[in-house]
């Protein structure tokens, strides 16, 4: 079975070399578990995502 992420490399990431802070994959894989945490509103899942940073 391949990962959940591996869904996700394929699509094109439309955003600005210079500003890609993160990679998209996480992003979206973040966004998913946030949304299945309970996340209502992009806050939400904002929120959820500085949470889980490691630094």
């Amino acid at each position: 079975m391949k990962s959940p992420i591996h869904y996700f490399t394929a699509l094109t990431d439309p955003r600005v070399e210079r500003t890609k802070e993160y990679l998209m994959e996480d992003i979206i894989f973040i966004t998913i578990a946030a949304v299945i945490c309970g996340a209502d509103t992009w806050n939400d899942i904002e929120q959820y995502g500085k949470s889980k940073l490691p630094w």
